[in-house]
C-alpha cells in the first residue's frame, strides 16, 4: 500500500487539535451535562466541517459524488460507535477502579490494528507492530498515573465493570476509525482528502441527529443550555471539526493503526498544556510514558518508510 506523506502531519495535527479541544471542553463541565458537552462537538462542529469541505472542493474543482446506502450505513455506524464509545468511557469513570478502566481503553491502537486487518485487510510490518506495542505501554503508564499495579492485577480486573467498559470503549473507537475509512473508500473519489472531508460532514451531521435526538427526549433543558454556551461551544466545535478532518484524512491515506499510533502524540500536547498553562509539575512516570510513546512513534515511522 503506497502512502502519501500527508497522513503524517494530519495525524500529528489531529492529536494537537484533540488535546486542545479536550482542554477547552473542560470549561463546559459546570454548565452542561456529560451528554450535552459531548453533543456540542457535533452540533457546532458540523457547520465548520461543511465550510471546510466546500472550500476544499471549490479550490480543487471537485464534483459531488453519488451518496449510496452503503456509504450511509458505514458513516452512520461509525458515528454511532464513536458516541457509544464515549459513553462507555464515561461509565468507566463512574466505577471505583476507573483507572484500570481508563488503561484498558488505551488499547485502542492494538484493537485498531486487529479490526483493520479483519475488515480492511491492512497488514503491518514488524517495526510498526513494535511501535504500537511501545506506544500502548507508554500510554498505559500515563493512564495508570504512576500506580504500582502489577500485570496480574490488570489481568485479574478483566471481569470487572470498569475494565469491560474501558475495553469496550477502546474497541468502539478503533471500530469508528475502520468504519470511517470504509465509508471514505465507498465514495470512489479520486481525491482521498476530498473524500475524507465529505465523509466528515456526513458523520457529524448524522451524529448531531442521533445524539441531538437523544438529548432532546431525555434532557430537553440541555439544548437550551447548549445555545447559551455558544461562545465556548463554537470553539469546541471548531477544534472538533479540525481534529476530525485531520484524523479522517489520515485514515484515508494510511493504515488506520499507523495513524492512531502517531496520533498518540496527543499525550505530549496534553502534558505540555498542563505544564505551560496550569504550571503542573511533570512526574517521573509521565517522563517514562512520554519516552515510551516517542519510541513507539519513531519505530512506527521507521516501519512505514517515512525516514527512507
Amino acid at each position: 500500500m503506497s502512502l502519501t506523506i500527508i497522513w503524517l502531519p494530519a495525524a500529528i495535527l489531529g492529536g494537537l487539535f484533540q488535546a486542545w479541544r479536550t482542554a477547552v471542553q473542560q470549561r463546559l463541565r459546570n454548565e452542561l451535562s456529560v451528554s450535552g458537552a459531548g453533543l456540542v462537538r457535533y452540533l457546532y462542529g458540523a457547520p465548520f466541517a461543511m465550510a471546510l469541505c466546500a472550500g476544499y472542493a471549490l479550490a480543487h474543482g471537485l464534483g459531488q459524488p453519488r451518496i449510496g446506502l452503503t456509504f450511509l450505513a458505514f458513516a452512520t455506524t461509525g458515528g454511532l460507535a464513536q458516541i457509544l464509545g464515549t459513553n462507555l468511557l464515561i461509565m468507566a469513570f463512574g466505577y471505583r477502579n476507573f483507572v484500570v478502566g481508563t488503561a484498558f481503553s488505551k488499547t485502542e491502537a492494538v484493537q485498531a490494528a486487529l479490526f483493520a486487518w479483519l475488515i480492511l485487510g491492512e497488514r503491518l510490518g514488524p517495526f510498526v507492530l513494535a511501535g504500537i506495542g511501545f506506544g500502548v505501554i507508554g500510554v498505559l503508564a500515563l493512564a495508570l498515573g504512576g500506580r504500582k499495579i502489577r500485570a496480574r492485577e490488570i489481568l485479574g480486573a478483566l471481569g470487572q465493570p470498569a475494565a469491560l467498559c474501558g475495553l469496550g470503549a477502546g474497541a468502539l473507537f478503533a471500530l469508528t476509525a475502520v468504519l470511517v475509512k470504509r465509508a471514505t473508500q465507498n465514495l470512489s473519489m479520486p481525491d482521498p482528502v476530498g473524500a475524507a472531508l465529505l465523509t466528515l460532514v456526513w458523520v457529524m451531521v448524522l451524529q448531531s441527529l442521533m445524539h441531538g435526538g437523544y438529548v432532546a427526549v431525555k434532557e430537553p433543558q440541555t439544548l437550551v443550555r447548549i445555545v447559551r454556551t455558544w461562545r465556548v461551544s463554537t470553539l469546541v466545535g471548531l477544534l472538533a471539526a479540525a481534529g476530525s478532518a485531520c484524523w479522517f484524512t489520515g485514515f484515508a491515506t494510511a493504515p488506520v493503526a499507523l495513524v492512531r499510533i502517531v496520533g498518540q502524540v496527543e499525550v505530549l500536547f496534553t502534558l505540555a498544556f498542563a505544564a505551560l498553562y496550569l504550571k503542573e509539575r511533570t512526574r517521573p512516570h509521565e517522563i517514562l510514558g512520554l519516552l515510551l510513546v516517542a519510541t513507539g512513534v519513531i519505530l512506527a515511522l521507521t516501519g512505514s518508510g517515512v525516514f527512507h
